[in-house]
This record gives C-alpha cells, sequence and structure tokens, in this order.
C-alpha cells in the first residue's frame, strides 16, 4: 500500500513561511524523558540484553537520576522552555521530574506509556486506551493535557494519526520528512506534523554512529548554519532531540551548552516549542497547505 498520510508537496512550491517577528528559524528542543521497564528490553534493540539487563537498565536510569538534573540547568542558562516528549510512567515514579518542569513552564508531548513498549503490535482498542491513558496521565500531573505526540522509538500503527487526533493531540513528531510544518490526514479533527530530528538526535549520533560530544556540537552548528540561510527565504524549523542519560553526562552537556551558547547568539531565532510552532502554522499557513 501506498503513504497516504500526506501529498507530495516539493519545497519550491510552497508559499513564503514567515515566523514572529521576522525570525528565520524556530528552534525547539525536545528531551526525551523516559522510564523503562526492569523485566522487560528497551523498546530499542541497540539497549537490549538478556532480562534482568543491568548494565543497559543502570545507563538508562542515570538520565532521570543524574542527566536531566544537569540538562535543566544548561536550559536555564538560555532561558530555554523544553518541549518534553514524556512517557506517562514518568509521572508515576519521578514526580519531581514533572515538579521542576513544571515550574519551568516546559511544554509536554505523549509518548507512550514507557520506551519498555511501542505501539507497534497493539490492536487498534489497545492503542486507543494506550494514547487515553498517557493523555489523562499527562494532564493530570502537568494540569494541562499534551498538545503533541512522539511515539516510543517513532512507532506508530496504521491508526495512530486517527486515533491521536481522537485524543485531542493536534501536532505529531513522528515524520521525519521536513523542515516545515505541513498537515497529515486524519479521519476527523486536523493534524500536523512539525519538524523532529533523527539525524540531530544523540542516539543515532552517539550509539549508532558512535560520534563524539565535539562532533555532535559541530553537527548541531552546521544544521543550524544552513536552515539559518535557507531561512532568510523562507521559514525553517530546526529540532535537537536529547536524551538525558547520553546527553546529560558531563562530557557531552559541557558540548550542549557550547551549542546552545552558539545559536542564542543569533537574533532572528525563535525559541520556542513545538505547541507555539503548530500553533502559529494552524492560524497563519494551515489553509493554504494542501490535505
Amino acid at each position: 500500500m501506498e503513504n497516504e498520510r500526506y501529498p507530495y508537496w516539493p519545497l519550491p512550491e510552497r508559499p513564503t513561511l514567515r515566523w514572529p517577528n521576522g525570525a528565520r528559524l524556530a528552534f525547539w528542543i525536545i528531551p526525551n524523558i523516559e522510564h523503562f521497564r526492569f523485566d522487560r528490553p528497551t523498546s530499542d534493540p541497540v539497549f537490549s540484553g538478556p532480562i534482568p539487563d543491568v548494565p543497559s537498565f543502570a545507563q538508562r536510569d542515570y538520565g532521570v537520576r543524574v542527566g536531566i538534573w544537569r540538562m535543566m540547568d544548561v536550559l536555564d542558562k538560555y532561558s530555554l522552555r523544553a518541549t518534553v516528549a514524556l512517557n506517562a510512567d514518568v509521572c508515576r515514579f519521578y514526580p519531581q521530574i514533572i515538579q521542576a518542569g513544571v515550574e519551568r513552564q516546559w511544554e509536554w508531548m505523549g509518548h507512550g506509556i514507557t520506551n519498555s513498549q511501542r505501539l507497534s503490535g497493539l490492536d487498534e482498542p489497545q492503542e486507543r486506551e494506550t494514547i487515553q491513558q498517557v493523555v489523562q496521565a499527562i494532564a493530570e500531573s502537568t494540569g494541562q493535557p499534551p498538545r503533541g505526540w512522539l511515539g516510543p522509538g517513532l512507532s506508530e500503527t496504521h491508526h495512530t494519526p486517527d486515533l491521536l487526533a481522537e485524543a485531542g493531540i493536534t501536532y505529531l513528531a513522528d515524520w521525519v520528512v521536513d523542515d516545515q510544518p505541513f498537515p497529515l490526514r486524519v479521519k476527523q479533527g486536523r493534524m500536523l506534523s512539525v519538524p523532529y530530528s533523527m539525524e540531530l538526535n544523540d542516539i543515532p549520533a552517539f550509539v549508532r554512529k558512535g560520534l563524539t560530544a565535539e562532533q555532535f556540537y559541530q553537527m548541531i552548528c552546521d544544521q543550524f548554519d544552513v536552515l539559518y540561510q535557507e531561512g532568510e527565504r523562507s521559514g525553517r524549523v530546526m529540532a535537537l532531540a536529547l536524551h538525558p542519560f547520553l546527553t546529560g553526562h558531563p562530557f557531552r552537556a559541557r558540548w550542549l551548552d557550547k551549542a546552545l551558547d552558539y545559536i542564542t547568539r543569533h537574533r532572528q531565532v525563535w525559541l520556542t516549542t513545538g505547541g507555539e510552532i503548530a500553533a502559529w502554522y494552524y492560524q497563519h499557513y494551515y489553509e493554504q497547505a494542501p490535505k
């Protein structure tokens, strides 16, 4: 079967995109704050081992015990609000993280219940129930229901966007196919794809490609430079996807600090969140886009 979620829309045929205050680039940063089950393998096979897999579990558990707090310090230094891809189980097991994020006015995206389970393989009723549980848990813990979604491992079924729209989700980050937002087709309501990244993402960079923190820093700066230049003609989105159990380590956080210092020294950058990007696009460009 062919992908029917969106039509082909080549970049040169699109209307000029302008961000607030003449910004060339909308920059959002996405910490993936996750909970992993001790009795199950992670949803990422790179980290899977025999159960109980103490080394892999401990590596990931570092993120919620230490890494996220160091990452908060770095983001605070530049007054950056995060858009958190949040496992609902974080609300149960690490409420102090939720409290700290609420104090910082962070935004929350649904990210499944736990990263030990993907959506793929669920039937439609199971998936609907899972999504509703995530939305309810985040709403109760943070005081606001999530408007965005990132699947664990970016996983979906054929029903996922429809079920997300049914649950009140209005933007989705799984579809890493663009540098601008665009509409996704759903059965009811509406859905927007907001650019996320599997390239500027610390798991592929550090785990799969074996890059150093300094190399990742250079990738971030190079990505920014090109998108910032292109954004003079028409606005772009730059996403930076991070995992506290990786970038939260001291030697990597040091280079994250340097990267954010570089980005925030530029004037025509909208330091924003996924929800704010989606809201601006819905208000100004959604009706012009092919559905």
